[in-house]
């Protein structure tokens, strides 16, 4: 049962986190009306010439949100080729536990020792691969890239609300980085208390190695994260609501925009909820208060704290953990939907429906945080409610998936890179959705919880899909990053390893799940029951190999194409409608050389009175309607 004695103080502190924010940034949205009005002063006076900027300026401390996306994108590519080394090597472990691997000692030194890694380790490889691939990658290295290059330019503005937060946005995120990476050569350890760094684990510094330095460091790193989230997600509300060009109604907006929309603003709602439990968890952990502890012994010495609760913790970490589910997959609703309809060459099926979706699903996502708790003591009725709630967020995820498939329907499909990654997040959806529907049901669930049924769910419908989503949007506008377009037959490959190879590492974990088999533990031979896995096991990280080693064909791809690959001689490559291809190939900053193009239509008019597509800044013509209106 939760002490409600501490609920007042967290939700206090989460109200005085945002109200200080909101107060701090407000001059600096003052100050950055200026820079945007300077630069717009530039772009009419000046046509396509720009403004003599040092390189520091333009590439490093850039307020231009166009390289900033481009640092979020490439600083997301290495935490995401961190963490999956890390899930690599902790797979050799499960896979081979009998074995030694000589290479693991000579990575990781005393904690694999002999070739084979400590369990605390292991634990501390799991918990950052948890953190940085859901933190580092999938939030900001997904929004981060796709909202700064996408909003201005698909709503029509010079750049960001705010250039100088938007620059601020990505070094707190390159600082989170930094201190992330020091956590891991801490003497005591990295950090080993999973990703939800549960108390009394991750509160007391005696528990293990790992509840050390390197979880202190490793809360520091979150604080400087959130900050860097909230900073973000500000400016790109204010953007989307204020900066928009003539004629760009809201139902006017490309779904990639919607998608970025809400996710900022279920981040800028449930991260000040997760900041203030750092908070609370740093002073439990420096300044001797009892938040999340009471009456903990250890090595039979009973520690002077009382009155404070785990559950506490654990409600506040949940309300933005589930959320953070949807703000990771989110923007890649959004890009989805504009590679499909683009690439199928057809309007893309009930825009207003999959609006609404999106609406619903953030809704929702705020009410059904406590299905990650059922084995934690919760009232029954309780849970029950938890899992109406669940359910009914199934809903409107079935209108999107069922929009995209009609919109695919009869289309006259272009299999570009793009649109597979697309096609393959869809079906990734589906699987990780379905099973869903078993984790929500609170009786289920109390057999499921805490095995690889869970691992396999959450990979399939948040990790691997929000990959795909992310893939799909690099290949579809890296020719406006960068004025190139990578090259198709890696993209294939690239596709065709990385979908095939998801299916056979997850899949398979629904079927140890259901035998019970844990998570978080680096060896299951003490289990005889478990023995049947072994081979299944092997299998896993074989192909885990493989899908990692894919991997850098992505890479190869990405950066010899920036280098090498022949520049593109069409500002439009892909036959799109929206405002960010009628801008020069490379975009200087301010995006468009003289007045921003007036919209006059949807985005999604594909296969229109005989023509392929028509822009949003082309004129109705006379007896046309307003597809988005339904008039």
């Amino acid at each position: 049962m939760i002490d409600v004695r501490w609920l007042p103080s967290s939700i206090i502190a989460g109200i005085i986190t945002v109200a200080t924010s909101l107060s701090f940034l407000r001059k600096f949205f003052l100050m950055d009306i200026q820079h945007i009005e300077q630069i717009t002063t530039v772009q009419r006076t000046n046509g396509e010439k720009e403004h003599h900027i040092s390189f520091i300026s333009k590439y490093i401390f850039s307020q231009d949100h166009k390289t900033i996306s481009k640092q979020f994108l490439i600083t997301g590519m290495t935490w995401a080729i961190i963490g999956g080394l890390f899930s690599v090597l902790f797979r050799l472990q499960l896979g081979y536990p009998e074995r030694s691997f000589p290479i693991l000692e000579t990575i990781f030194g005393k904690w694999g020792a002999g070739g084979r890694i400590d369990p605390g380790f292991y634990y501390s490889l799991v918990t950052i691969h948890g953190t940085v691939m859901i933190f580092f990658v999938l939030t900001a290295g997904l929004s981060g890239t796709f909202a700064n290059l996408l909003i201005p330019l698909q709503v029509g503005a010079r750049d960001m609300a705010a250039p100088f937060l938007n620059m601020l946005s990505y070094w707190f995120f390159f600082v989170a980085s930094v201190i992330m990476l020091c956590s891991l050569f801490v003497n005591s350890g990295a950090a080993n208390t999973g990703w939800q760094t549960y108390p009394p684990l991750s509160a007391l510094r005696e528990a293990n190695q790992g509840s050390g330095t390197g979880m202190d460091l490793w809360l520091i790193s979150l604080l400087f994260f959130v900050i860097s989230t909230l900073l973000g997600g500000l400016n790109y509300i204010t953007t989307i609501l204020n900066m928009r060009t003539k004629g760009m109604t809201l139902i006017r907006m490309p779904l990639s925009v919607w998608g970025l929309f809400f996710t900022a603003v279920m981040g800028v709602l449930t991260f000040p909820v997760l900041l203030s439990g750092y908070l609370l968890l740093i002073s439990d952990r420096n300044l001797g208060t009892s938040f999340y502890l009471s009456e903990i012994f250890v090595n039979n010495h009973a520690l002077p704290h009382e009155g404070g609760s785990a559950i506490l913790y654990q409600h506040l970490f949940w309300f933005l953990g589930h959320p953070e589910v949807y703000i990771a997959i989110m923007p890649a609703f959004g890009i989805v939907s504009e590679v499909i309809s683009n690439n199928a060459r057809k309007p893309i099926f009930g825009y207003t429906a999959m609006v609404g979706s999106l609406f619903a699903i953030t809704t929702l996502s705020f009410l059904v945080w406590a299905h990650h708790m059922f084995v934690s003591g919760m009232n029954p009725f309780v849970g029950s409610v938890f899992v109406l709630l669940t359910l009914l967020i199934a809903v409107p995820s079935a209108v999107k998936v069922f929009n995209w498939l009609a919109t695919l329907f009869r289309g006259n499909i272009r299999f570009t890179p793009a649109m597979l990654f697309a096609i393959g997040f869809v079906s990734l959806f589906i699987t990780g959705g379905l099973t869903g529907i078993y984790l929500g049901n609170s009786t289920l669930d109390i057999h499921l919880h805490d095995t690889y049924f869970v691992v396999a769910h959450f990979h399939f419908v948040m990790g691997v899909a929000s990959m795909f989503g992310m893939f799909a949007g690099v290949y579809h506008w890296y020719p406006k990053m960068f004025g190139k377009k990578m090259d198709d037959t890696l993209g294939y490959i690239h596709f065709w390893i990385t979908m095939i190879g998801a299916y056979l590492i997850f899949w398979p974990m629904h079927y140890e799940g259901l035998a019970g088999l844990p998570r978080r533990y680096p060896d299951f031979g003490s289990w005889h029951t478990f023995n049947q896995f072994g081979n299944v096991n092997k299998m896993i990280t074989f192909v885990s190999i493989i899908v990692f080693a894919a991997q850098f064909l992505f890479l190869a791809n990405f950066f010899y194409t920036m280098y090498k690959g022949r520049k593109l001689k069409t500002m439009n490559p892909w036959g799109a409608t929206t405002l960010e291809w009628t801008t020069p190939l490379l975009p200087g900053h301010g995006n468009w050389p003289g007045e921003i193009p007036e919209v006059h239509r949807w985005p999604y008019d594909y296969s229109k009175n005989g023509r392929d597509f028509i822009p949003q800044t082309e004129p109705l013509h006379e007896g046309e309607i307003h597809e988005e209106e339904g008039e």
